[in-house]
């Protein structure tokens, strides 16, 4: 039945994509396909960075590589990391106030899926992302599946990489975006490239977003900033010599935690978009609540110094360094617990019990990297291989404070007096603990791609990684203070053996297998007890193909995959109190895109993914077993379709849009369900002049009610965005 029912959602978004439209044919647009004068959205004669650091090409690379391009980013109207990550096929993304931007890529999240800044990987995605505004970013660059023998642990489910805008020699440019829409949300942007002289460019980018909610909930005043500069020097056509400087700030007041559930017989306005086998649901009546005190917030602080020195020697030897300086204080004051309570005399309606909570990070970070590459001729085939070192270190001092304050413990779901967070030290005594820890990590890897003909390529990987973690967890809610104390050393070998084939000029076929490791928990963030478990073993197969057709008007990609990891944490089934390695978790799935560019003036485009996740080994505490069941935030199925129409003799470009993202579980037993749903955007594009384009935009035209994602607890659903318009005004020149 479920099958079914996606059947029709993909036949629906694939009948709306081809009745919406968008942007003008001199442009490069969202959907054009790799012919002169265009792009293709997939890109497939251009290198991914993060797939791999031989310069393939995507149609080269053994596996699934996409990119969205800043061009893409402004076309679609992707504001935000969020936005952004959530565009990206058979990927959804959520805002959870302790991990904005939290991603679920083929049935993994979490500490399974990495993200990096320009190629490095400061830490674990669950601990370093924020909600960025995606002004600053050249692109955003996407392998899936395991990449661990690239990146290092953690890359499991797969990698995204965030490009940040670097200067180029073409020339002196501006741009600039001014925008205001829904929700009172303003975005001030704007950016230049100054060409100092043949050898030397300069780029500058600064940006704004500040809206009273980006999810239309009371009480939730939103700015994020971005300012990043860098400098380029080319003494010569054999050296190039990169300077970066990024900063980063952004502020939640009174963070939305998802709505919480409440029991039928006491919902207002109970909707059908959730199904629980509890008798909790969606209350529409809700759907504007915050129920963070006064005074809550959510905020970071970060700054990044970077450089990168590429420099060709001889005979096709190449050099490259990477050095990496971060720091960020990121601050959590919050209600990070709101669970329904049955009704009592005081509360006729029931309750939410919340709990208060103060976390801090003071995070500091180094990464040097460097790399020998060499494009030569072996034994009369071309040979491209690189050979590198990478060391890092890390300090992070996280203190955690917990309150028992009952002025700020219960609220009624109705009539709520959220109270203020209380500011005084005394205040946090039901739970006070500071975890610091110092990480340092010495890894070498090497990759090699072998061409045994022109059309049949090898390509092979291996990495090396010398992990070593000091941690101490110092308790200050008992006199004298205790403190715990751990050094666990990991060394995960992961490698990748994969090939393709080109069946023609304009058809690849490719196959790959991977491995990779990631912790149990976060590793800068787990407790002294899970310091004890070894990582985890994922490994992944996968192989589809990569062509042109029509004379490279339409652009396919697809692929069948299926990623397995073991020794994930579980119960002893002799002793369910006991902790124990030995659960596995598995996926498997289809992923097929579609572009194609029908005309000069329509370009139609579509995407589908299948991913069946489950727990294949599973028991919870009290012996409860999860065996079988799907992960959680992982949908079945996820579509998406778009067109763009350039209306002949005219300045318009119209555009829709079509997303559709199935059912998901909320929590590992399998008993809260949340209903798929079908959006619909669209734009209307009117080009002023060469340098000028004013943008109408829609999103969620329907108005559909719907959640986008769980939270924490399981009880909480993050409700997505109601309808909303947005003008936007974008200037190059």
């Amino acid at each position: 039945m479920h099958c079914s029912r996606s059947a029709i959602s993909a036949a629906a978004l694939l009948m709306a994509a081809s009745a919406f439209a968008q942007e003008s044919p001199d442009a490069p647009t969202l959907n054009e396909v790799v012919v002169k004068g265009s792009r293709d959205r997939l890109q497939l004669n251009e290198a991914n960075s993060a797939a791999s650091r031989l310069g393939l090409t995507a149609r080269e690379t053994p596996a699934t590589v996409q990119a969205i391009t800043q061009q893409e980013m402004q076309t679609r109207g992707l504001r935000t990391a969020r936005e952004a990550f959530a565009d990206i096929p058979g990927v959804i993304s959520g805002n959870v106030p302790g991990n904005p931007a939290a991603v679920m890529m083929r049935g993994f999240s979490g500490n399974a899926v990495s993200i990096l800044q320009d190629g490095v990987r400061v830490s674990t995605s669950t601990v370093v992302q924020r909600d960025t505004n995606t002004w600053h970013f050249e692109r955003i660059e996407v392998i899936k599946g395991p990449a661990s023998v690239l990146h290092g642990e953690g890359a499991l489910g797969g990698v995204i990489n965030k490009v940040t805008r670097k200067p180029t020699f073409e020339g002196n440019e501006f741009d600039a975006l001014i925008s205001h829409g829904s929700f009172n949300t303003t975005t001030l942007a704007a950016g230049a490239n100054f060409q100092l002289s043949d050898t030397a460019a300069v780029r500058i980018d600064a940006s704004q977003l500040q809206s009273d909610s980006l999810y239309d909930v009371d009480r939730n005043d939103t700015r994020s900033r971005g300012l990043t500069a860098s400098v380029l020097l080319k003494p010569n056509s054999d050296l190039s010599v990169l300077v970066a400087l990024d900063h980063y700030n952004d502020l939640y007041e009174t963070t939305y935690q998802g709505l919480p559930l409440v029991q039928a017989a006491t919902a207002r306005d109970p909707s059908d978009i959730l199904q629980s086998k509890n008798g909790l649901v969606v209350d529409k009546a809700l759907r504007h609540q915050n129920y963070n005190p006064d005074g809550g917030y959510s905020g970071a602080d970060e700054t990044t110094l970077r450089s990168r020195i590429d420099w060709r020697l001889q005979q096709g030897w190449s050099l490259a360094t990477d050095l990496t300086a971060y720091t960020a204080d990121r601050a959590f004051v919050l209600s990070d617990t709101q669970a329904y309570a049955a009704p009592t005399a005081g509360y006729p309606q029931g309750s939410f019990v919340r709990t208060l909570q103060r976390f801090y990070h003071d995070h500091r970070f180094w990464n040097a990297r460097a790399a020998l590459s060499n494009d030569a001729t072996l034994a009369g085939l071309r040979n491209r291989f690189t050979v590198g070192l990478e060391r890092n270190h890390t300090r992070l001092a996280s203190l955690r404070q917990t309150s028992s304050n009952t002025l700020v413990s219960r609220v009624d779901p109705y009539q709520p007096v959220v109270g203020t967070v209380p500011k005084a030290d005394s205040a946090y005594t039901a739970g006070n603990v500071n975890f610091d820890s110092r990480l340092t990590t010495q890894s070498v890897f090497l990759e090699d791609a072998l061409n045994l003909t022109p059309a049949w390529l090898l390509v092979a990987g291996l990495r090396h990684d010398d992990i070593d973690l000091e941690r101490a967890v110092t308790n200050f809610t008992v006199t004298p203070n205790t403190v715990q104390r751990a050094n666990p050393r990991y060394h995960p070998l992961s490698w990748r053996a994969g090939t393709t084939f080109d069946l023609d000029a304009d058809t690849t076929l490719y196959a790959q297998h991977t491995t990779a490791t990631t912790p149990v928990s976060s590793m800068l963030l787990q407790s002294i007890a899970n310091t004890s478990f070894r990582l985890t073993k994922g490994r992944a197969t996968e192989a589809g193909i990569k062509l042109w057709a029509l004379d490279r008007r339409v652009t396919l990609t697809g692929a069948v995959y299926q990623v397995k990891q073991d020794d994930i944490l579980t119960r002893d089934p002799a002793n369910p109190a006991l902790t124990v390695q030995g659960g596995k978790q598995s996926s498997q799935g289809v992923e097929l895109n579609l572009a194609a560019k029908v005309t000069a003036s329509l370009n139609l485009g579509a995407n589908i993914g299948t991913t069946r996740a489950k727990y294949d080994e599973l028991i919870e505490a009290g012996g409860a077993v999860r065996t079988g069941n799907r992960p959680i935030n992982t949908p079945e199925h996820t579509a998406n379709a778009w067109a763009s129409y350039a209306i002949p003799g005219t300045p318009v470009t119209v555009s829709g849009f079509a997303h559709h993202v199935s059912g998901f579980y909320t929590d590992t037993a399998n008993t809260i369900h949340v209903n798929g749903r079908t959006t619909y955007d669209a734009a209307v594009a009117w080009k002023v002049d060469k340098s000028a384009t004013l943008t109408l935009r829609g999103r969620n035209l329907t108005d559909q009610f719907y959640a986008e994602y769980s939270g924490y607890p399981s009880t909480n659903v993050y409700i997505g965005a109601p309808r909303s318009f947005e003008v936007a005004l974008l200037v190059h020149f």
